[in-house]
């Protein structure tokens, strides 16, 4: 089978206050007609950036296409006129991309959105586009289409956002579908459903697609070929089914071995570093060897928190006189032990309730009813000031590292400031000191104090809200999906290091606990 698009030679440059950034250098592909190309590899590997320069979306300045050929039914899309360019984007060939929030305009309804390339590709009159709209809907399975048809993005679902996207993106028949991280953040069950989704759509419609991901695992059943990037590189390119059963490069390997096993009980997760060096030379390193966890599940340490009959509901609907008249139950007479020095993994879909439990532990969201006893005294009943020195001792790692950082706080400040509220330190250099030396454990610099969130990635900023949680040496943590949106190699890294920190700082023996959600 013939090849729909070829990709030669392709490099692409940009332009940083630090000098030139070679993002692409050089890669050469095939995307077969009617086949699912995974493109794999970390944040920062050029997926990405690959997938922008298909669609001739790279934003010049400060990025720029500096050489080869991107060839579609042999016509080289890079010297096409960008009105001829407008006439393929979109309808011959279409995205899904990452965040469906950001790219679905908030103030248009989902039909209008949908309408908009079938009227200006297709020619469709309005009403047209719109029966067309509902009927794409009711193919990408949002529930009574005819009535989301008028709903606005912030009305539905991550999961159902994410079909709105793949709505739009086939609205057209495109010949190629390019899916950019379409599953990051979702759920598992939301994940399958969406890849399920594509790969029916794509045996229906015979497109072939380009399939843009982190994680090896998610792409194992859709993927007829794989290709590996790390760097700007292509490392490695081969079927599926060798990719997974023989892996050559040591970056693979590293990828395929970073996820968690169910069937095993390592000490450590392996990581991308445990086979290849800095450079890119492969280690001799046996995934095998890594130390079995030690740690039995036991109820013989004294329980630290106990939750009796949690409920914690919110009004939905109320009436004309503003009685409540339903509600919606996101904790429901939830009781639970969590023993000192131990971990408690908390898992469910999004919507049942875990976030929401979490926060109500710490009263950062007040309960409706129910006890919650920490180390014998009653959280509920304290009162403002008692509860905010509680929480010195009770800690939480947000789900979104960007979102909980002030993007106008230095990182230092934003590490000082729950010390100087709990008064842990006497001076502001005491406080930056301190600072310093969190940042270490971590495995920052010191010399990132005064960067902001927006100069890190996602796995240091993760780092830096573990830091902060840490700051003030609590005895329990909440870990709220504190690693769910990063890269898997990231995930590994950062399970690793909560797992060094709860030793290092004794918070195993030390009346800790953590909570996983």
């Amino acid at each position: 089978m013939g090849s729909l698009i070829t990709v030669k030679n392709l490099g692409v440059e940009f332009q940083t206050d630090s000098g030139t950034v070679r993002a692409v250098k050089n890669i050469s592909f095939d995307i077969p007609q009617g086949k699912t190309i995974g493109l794999v590899g970390e944040s920062g590997s050029g997926k990405s950036v690959t997938s922008l320069s298909i669609m001739r979306l790279i934003p010049n300045p400060p990025g720029k296409i500096v050489s080869g050929e991107i060839l579609f039914h042999g016509k080289d899309l890079l010297s096409l006129q960008e009105s001829e360019m407008r006439q393929v984007r979109g309808n011959k060939i279409s995205m899904i991309f990452q965040e469906p929030m950001t790219s679905l305009n908030p103030v248009f309804t989902i039909g209008e959105q949908i309408s908009e390339s079938l009227i200006l590709h297709q020619k469709m009159s309005r009403k047209e586009a719109l029966k067309r709209s509902i009927e794409l809907l009711d193919q990408v399975g949002i529930p009574d289409p005819k009535g989301r048809i008028n709903s606005y993005p912030h009305e539905m679902s991550g999961g159902q956002r994410q079909r709105v996207m793949i709505a739009m993106a086939i609205a057209c028949r495109p010949e190629l579908l390019i899916a950019d991280e379409p599953t990051t953040a979702l759920d598992v069950t939301i994940q399958k459903q969406i890849l399920d989704l594509i790969d029916d759509l794509q045996k229906k419609f015979g497109m072939s697609v380009l399939f843009i991901t982190h994680d090896l695992g998610v792409i194992a059943d859709i993927a007829d070929e794989v290709v590996v990037m790390y760097r700007g590189d292509i490392v490695e390119k081969n079927t599926s089914l060798k990719i997974f059963t023989h892996p050559q490069h040591p970056y693979t390997k590293g990828l395929l071995a970073c996820r968690p096993s169910l069937d095993k009980n390592p000490r450590r997760l392996p990581t991308v570093s445990d086979f290849m060096t800095e450079d890119g030379k492969e280690k001799d390193f046996d995934v095998h060897s890594i130390e079995k966890q030690n740690r039995p599940i036991t109820e013989k340490n004294p329980v630290l928190l106990e939750i009796k009959d949690l409920k914690k509901y919110f009004p939905l609907k109320k009436n004309f006189f503003g009685k409540v008249q339903s509600w919606v139950k996101a904790v429901d007479g939830v009781s639970l032990k969590v023993h000192k020095g131990r971990t408690l993994g908390l898992v469910g879909e999004s919507g049942c309730g875990k976030t929401t439990l979490g926060r109500t532990i710490l009263r950062l969201i007040e309960p409706s009813s129910g006890e919650i006893s920490y180390n014998g005294k009653d959280l509920i009943s304290l009162n403002r000031d008692e509860m905010r020195a509680m929480r010195r001792k009770m800690q939480i790692i947000f789900q979104d590292p960007y979102a909980s950082l002030n993007p106008r706080m230095t990182i230092g400040s934003a590490l000082l400031e729950p010390l100087m509220i709990h008064k842990l330190v006497d001076s502001r250099k005491e406080g930056l000191d301190m600072a310093a030396h969190l940042l270490e454990k971590v495995g920052l610099q010191t010399n990132m104090l005064n960067r902001y969130p927006h100069e890190f990635s996602g796995g240091q900023r993760q780092r830096i809200c573990i830091a902060r949680a840490l700051a003030v040496k609590p005895e329990f943590i909440v870990c709220d999906e504190s690693v769910s949106a990063l890269d898997v190699s990231i995930q590994a890294q950062i399970l690793n290091l909560l797992l060094d920190l709860q030793e290092e700082m004794n918070l195993t023996t030390d009346k800790s606990c953590e909570i996983k959600i």
